[in-house]
């Protein structure tokens, strides 16, 4: 039997994390399921841009930079992610973009294994993370990407292998690796490893020091809700802050960028992994964005996450059943995201239907639904209301409507 409303009602009225939606501007005629892939507007983000740009922009100017504290943001950002993913609050930073992030990472790990020529990924990682490792393999004379299948890559990890790079839960399915283990057989091998944390922090509980990580980058706009393109995060352990080097020798990860040097000196710590002049409209706002963390732990997200997947479940195992939906998530809490993926061959005008009702999710090339849960604003009457104008979609036929085979530029 599907979940009924009664119940998910009842199961708002005992949630722990139910404030947190007011601190949101959500649109009231929307149920949100794309904050895996844009986070909605946090109303302290609102606040805090609009002031950066009036006050602090409008009338000290130029003078913000240190009045404001600008100069200091990409600092204060990473000590406000650093809890929500275990790590030092002096080893994250926030900056640049995940894919400059990865690549500066990767390369100054791999000119650290100059005896090791392999780039050990998972087929299927997000594309960003494989055209980004093959660039750096293409700099690096011998160098060489390996990719592999999930299940094959612990016996992949070798003593060839420079560098793991894993997306710690997939993008399409949802699936999570074993950090710990993965981190384990690496270390043995005498393989560093970088993880993307774009689907994982603000998702999961994560704990960087405990699991003994070497690199990890991240992005701000998905689970973290700091607004479209907002700057990424980097974490590198205390143990390789003195080995490695950036290669991107921008100034603001200079060791003294106002005294203008003509040559490079780079920074002592997490600082030298900036590049250029941080983006302070972004930071403003995801620097606001994380002030809900403050009063949210993680391992109550999770729960929640799991509440939410299994209300979607009893649909998916009951009015659902015979509508030709495959399960691309794992049911295990632990082996998962926070999201559920499905398979289904008509999945792109599936999600045109939903979007006119009302329920946003997305759709992944060829044939993948995606719903993020997203504990912090997320009532699980929401999940149910989705789940049930679904199956109307599905029963009615809605879907075939000849308006929603339309292919759109972003997806």
């Amino acid at each position: 039997m599907p979940c009924s409303r009664d119940d998910a009602e009842a199961l708002d009225r005992s949630d722990p994390l139910a404030a947190t939606r007011h601190r949101f501007a959500l649109p009231p005629s929307q149920i949100y399921l794309d904050g895996n892939s844009l986070g909605p507007l946090s109303r302290a983000s609102a606040d805090a841009v609009d002031r950066t740009v009036r006050e602090d922009w409008g009338e000290q100017l130029i003078g913000s930079w240190n009045s404001a504290g600008w100069v200091d943001l990409p600092r204060h950002v990473g000590r406000r992610i650093a809890p929500l993913i275990g790590a030092g609050a002096e080893d994250v930073i926030a900056t640049d973009s995940t894919s400059i992030n990865l690549f500066k990472l990767l390369d100054a790990a791999l000119a650290i294994r100059p005896d090791r020529p392999v780039i050990l990924t998972e087929t299927g990682n997000f594309p960003t993370d494989l055209y980004i490792t093959d660039a750096v393999a293409s700099n690096h004379g011998a160098a060489r990407v390996r990719r592999v299948a999930a299940a094959e890559l612990p016996d992949a990890i070798d003593d060839s292998v420079a560098v793991l790079v894993l997306s710690h839960v997939n993008y399409r399915t949802g699936a999570r690796h074993d950090m710990a283990k993965v981190n384990a057989r690496a270390r043995a091998a005498g393989a560093l490893v970088l993880w993307d944390l774009a689907h994982s922090a603000g998702a999961v509980a994560l704990d960087l020091e405990a699991t003994a990580t070497d690199l990890a980058i991240g992005c701000g706009y998905k689970f973290l809700n700091g607004g479209p393109g907002a700057p990424a995060f980097l974490y590198v352990s205390p143990a390789l802050q003195r080995l490695l080097r950036n290669p991107i020798a921008g100034w603001f990860g200079h060791a003294a960028p106002f005294e203008f040097g003509d040559h490079y000196q780079p920074a002592a710590g997490i600082d030298r992994w900036q590049v250029g002049t941080p983006s302070i409209l972004g930071l403003a706002s995801l620097h606001a964005a994380l002030e809900v963390w403050d009063s949210v732990d993680l391992q109550m997200v999770e729960a929640k996450s799991a509440q939410l997947f299994d209300i979607v479940m009893t649909w998916l195992d009951g009015p659902l059943a015979s509508h030709g939906f495959e399960l691309l998530t794992p049911r295990q809490p632990a082996r998962r995201g926070s999201q559920i993926s499905l398979r289904h061959p008509q999945a792109w005008p599936i999600c045109q239907a939903l979007i006119a009702d009302g329920v946003i999710g997305d759709f992944r090339t060829p044939d993948v639904l995606r719903f993020g849960l997203t504990p912090l604003y997320h009532r699980h009457v929401d999940i149910h209301d989705a789940c049930e104008r679904l199956t109307t979609i599905m029963e009615t036929g809605r879907w075939r409507d000849p308006a929603f085979r339309t292919l759109n530029r972003v997806t």
